[in-house]
């Protein structure tokens, strides 16, 4: 198969790493698939497929930051943040190599040269997270990559595109989604501060309120690809999102203090999103703006 699903959100693709070993013509595929989503861009045509955001984000040449290798897999980016909260790395017994499973044959690769003779250490850490990150985003899909980016600029130059971000280019791509602001309500679950009265505490009230009444299509949308990684919605709604694993995992909205964040913090491995306990739905609303807007910027809102 050319593409696999994420690794957080069962409704976005991302390039399969393996596509050579399934078929020979996989990179002219590649191409054509580039090709044909540039003239869907072009001619207006919806795309049902969503994409990762780093997908996106190639196609527009804007950075890769770690937290992208979430979608990609979920279980690598746990383990490398977690890495920082060790106090001695180099009990964990690890090397600057990558063990791969392509098809059943097992592959070790070296993210520097004679990498598998080299032991991860608190000095060395950041480098071994970088290398990683840059294997996993880049390196391991180059070739598949660059023929995707090549199809798609044969028809559209990529400097048309620098106006716009990597959550416009999906909306502009898959289209916006008709979101049911009733059905999202009705099928949300409450956790922290906000589980024992649910949809009646006075935050959630202000947050809904401003939704459904306050927010347009495009920023409804935004909302939903900053909790869940993509604007998509199931066809069945709300009742049937789902997480990382496949599970049913409902919109979830849980508190935390304005003291741990101002700006709501997303979990898109679990649909949830951490709502400050707000003073007011004015504050609410400012902060939850900025938060779906700087998304996009790549600036770390924490």
């Amino acid at each position: 198969a050319l593409f696999t699903y994420s690794a957080i959100n069962q409704m976005c693709m991302q390039i399969n790493p393996n596509s050579g070993l399934c078929n020979e013509e996989h990179l002219k595929m590649f191409h054509f698939c580039g090709r044909l989503l540039g003239k869907a861009l072009f001619d207006r045509q919806i795309v049902s497929s969503h994409l990762v955001a780093p997908l996106y984000k190639h196609i527009l040449s804007w950075p890769l930051l770690m937290n992208d290798l979430e979608a990609l897999d979920s279980d690598v980016y746990q383990n490398l943040v977690k890495l920082g909260d060790i106090d001695d790395v180099e009990m964990l017994c690890l090397d600057f190599t990558v063990t791969e499973n392509a098809m059943g044959e097992v592959q070790q690769v070296s993210l520097k040269e004679g990498g598998e003779n080299v032991t991860v250490t608190n000095d060395n850490i950041e480098e071994y997270i970088r290398l990683q990150c840059t294997y996993r985003l880049l390196d391991r899909v180059k070739e598949q990559t660059k023929y995707l980016l090549l199809g798609f600029y044969e028809v559209i130059p990529e400097p048309l595109l620098s106006v716009f971000d990597f959550q416009e280019l999906e909306l502009l791509l898959c289209g916006l989604p008709d979101i049911n602001t009733d059905d999202w309500l009705q099928n949300s679950e409450y956790t922290g501060d906000y589980e024992r009265k649910g949809a009646n505490h006075k935050v959630v009230k202000w947050f809904w309120e401003v939704v459904r009444d306050d927010f347009t299509m495009e920023q409804r949308a935004r909302l939903l690809q900053f909790t869940t990684g993509t604007s998509g919605v199931p066809a069945s709604g709300f009742a049937m999102l789902q997480g990382n694993d496949g599970n049913i995992r409902k919109f979830t909205i849980n508190s935390i203090s304005k003291s741990v964040s101002i700006f709501p913090r997303a979990h898109t491995c679990f649909n949830r999103i951490d709502l400050p306990l707000y003073d007011s739905k004015k504050e609410l609303k400012k902060f939850l703006t900025m938060a779906i807007q700087m998304e996009a910027t790549g600036f770390d809102i924490d």
